[in-house]
Formats: C-alpha cells, sequence, structure tokens
C-alpha cells in the first residue's frame, strides 16, 4: 500500500491491459495493422524517462513476469482491473483478450479483476461467449470499445445502432450486476485520456492514480 505523510492509499488502476502484439500474432495481409497499431502505443511509450522505457521488440508482448514487478513489487498498485480490448482483424489471437487477461487473474486472484467485452456485430453468439465469461471469470464489468474492426466489414459502430440481437435490453441482462464501460472515439481522437499503463510500462515512482 503506498504511503505518504504518514498517509496509505489503497491505490486501483483502473484501466490495466496485459497485451500481445508479437509478430507471431499478427494477422497475415494485415501486418501493417498490428504494427501500426503497437506502434501508436509504443510511441507513447517513449516520452516516459528513459530509464523506464523498453526496447520495441521487448514492448510487443508483455510478460507475466514484467506486469506483476512493474505495477506491484516496483509499482504501487494494489488492485488493477484489466479492460479486455480484442482486436481480432489484426491479432489473431486477440490483442488483450478477457481469456489472456484472467489467466493472470487465476494466478492471483487478489491482485486483478477482469472485465469482459462484448460487442453487438456479434450477434447471439457474442451474448453467450459474454455468458460464458460472466460465468467462469465473476466479471465485475463489460468493456464496450465502439472502434473495433470488424470481419463483416464494418470499422466501428455507435451506441445508437441497431444490435443485431434486437436490443441492449438482452445484453444488460445477460451481463446482469456487471458494469459497462464505454470507450467512444471521435474524429480521430480518443474522449478519454490513455492511462499511465498504456503510455508507459511501468506506474509512476509518485503516488499515481
Amino acid at each position: 500500500m503506498y504511503e505518504k505523510n504518514g498517509e496509505k492509499y489503497f491505490v486501483v488502476d483502473s484501466h490495466m491491459h496485459f497485451w500481445d502484439a508479437s509478430r507471431e500474432n499478427w494477422v497475415e495481409g494485415r501486418e501493417n495493422l498490428a504494427k501500426g497499431w503497437i506502434d501508436c502505443f509504443y510511441g507513447y511509450h517513449t516520452l516516459a524517462p528513459p530509464e523506464t522505457q523498453w526496447t520495441w521488440e521487448k514492448y510487443l508482448k508483455v510478460t507475466p513476469e514484467d506486469l506483476m514487478r512493474d505495477v506491484f513489487e516496483e509499482g504501487y498498485v494494489d488492485k488493477a482491473i484489466f479492460q479486455s480490448t480484442y482486436l481480432k482483424y489484426w491479432y489473431k489471437d486477440g490483442f488483450n483478450t478477457t481469456e489472456r487477461n484472467a489467466s493472470l487473474l487465476e494466478q492471483h486472484p487478489d491482485k486483478f479483476i477482469v472485465n469482459g467485452r462484448w460487442d453487438p456485430r456479434d450477434g447471439d453468439a457474442g451474448l453467450r461467449q459474454l455468458e460464458e465469461d460472466a460465468r467462469r471469470w465473476n466479471l465485475k464489468g463489460v468493456k464496450l470499445y465502439t472502434a473495433e474492426w470488424h470481419e463483416n466489414g464494418s470499422r466501428g459502430w455507435k451506441l445508437t445502432d441497431r444490435s443485431p440481437t434486437g436490443s441492449w435490453r438482452s445484453a444488460r441482462n445477460s451481463a446482469s450486476r456487471t458494469s459497462t464501460r464505454t470507450r467512444v472515439r471521435r474524429s480521430g481522437r480518443w474522449t478519454r485520456t490513455p492511462s499511465r499503463w498504456r503510455t508507459s510500462t511501468r506506474p509512476p515512482r509518485t503516488s499515481p492514480t
């Protein structure tokens, strides 16, 4: 627990990613998209203090050992919340899937909370997967990532779009007792500032947020 001036703080990182952008995970024919995505992240990373920076090759795939050391051992985080982002249009096994995140939850149940994901373009199969994930990993929230590209040709969707499954109510019911985290992209700019873990591989050395 972080302590300063005699006060103790329980630190929660509300936006965590455990990603795999390794070359082996790039979809054939879409390598430029896979590389472009992680290059964008790495560009933010290079703004961090030089002593905290990783090489581009190392940055492609976060290992469990690096994450646990940087966030919990050398960092000040007490609890971290995974926000699952799939991006399977250009990453074969996904970028930061619920399954990948849950592999760390199963090893360190006291350290992590996993939020699942749902995409209305996946139809009934997507709802069934959400229900299964919610039961298996006791999901506390669901991330709706509206900028995700889809194999049906869609390059994103809006919360006002009509769901292929008929309504948002069925999705809400399938994720009962979970919260919903929405990430919306407008005019090429994110409406939320990327978190510290997304822009740097190490938490700050002073009181983090």
